[in-house]
């Protein structure tokens, strides 16, 4: 992959594509050979804090007790308590919530609660609060700064199939951002893959209304 080969994708996405009434997403898409996903080490899944904004807010729930209520909710976009978690038993109640936020946060004490109250809602869309972004959390300073990192994070998973389908900006960015965001987001993935770039077997790009284009 190459910064003029990728702009020549950004190019021709902005001429084919109609002229909506919004900025579209700019999504990256990774379609993956030679790998074997029931075996573990063969799986996808880790996050990568990108150097540029996606220009999207990235939506945040805290799920935690009220020792770190006041700071998530000054930062967080919602705030769950412990004494609430009751009310998301019901199924529909906790996938309406999964749907709506991108990244979920929880207090490390009460992590075996999340599981069994949120996890049948979270874990099949790769949604759990997850130490290997840092979204376990066991004091106030962190909040602020985890809330921060979100906002530039994507989270590469490729469990079920062998694809990857990430945002990494919108149309109106700079140039240069989105393609600084897609080169590092594609060395960091091969990095994870078995046989690097031998794995990768397509490479596309395509805007929220667009057909995708071929790297």
């Amino acid at each position: 992959m190459d910064k003029k080969s990728i702009l020549q994708a950004l190019e021709k996405l902005k001429k084919e594509s109609k002229k909506r009434n919004f900025s579209q997403s700019v999504d990256l898409i990774i379609t993956l050979k030679d790998l074997d996903l029931k075996n573990p080490d063969h799986q996808i899944d880790f996050f990568v804090n990108l150097h540029h904004s996606m220009n999207k807010k990235m939506k945040v729930c805290a799920l935690v007790g009220p020792e770190l209520a006041d700071e998530c909710k000054k930062v967080c976009d919602e705030t769950i308590l412990s004494t609430q978690f009751i009310e998301y038993k019901e199924p529909r109640k906790a996938k309406s919530l999964a749907k709506k936020y991108d990244f979920f946060i929880a207090q490390a004490s009460l992590m075996a609660q999340v599981a069994s109250t949120f996890g049948r809602a979270l874990g099949p869309r790769g949604k759990m609060p997850n130490p290997k972004v840092g979204a376990i959390v066991v004091a106030k300073p962190q909040i602020k700064p985890l809330y921060e990192k979100l906002q530039q994070t994507v989270h590469l998973i490729a469990k079920k199939e062998t694809s990857i389908h990430v945002l990494v900006g919108k149309e109106d960015q700079e140039p240069e951002q989105l393609v600084d965001n897609i080169i590092y987001t594609y060395e960091q993935l091969i990095h994870h893959l078995p046989k690097e770039k031998n794995n990768i077997n397509s490479i596309y790009l395509k805007l929220t209304m667009s057909k995708p284009v071929n790297i």
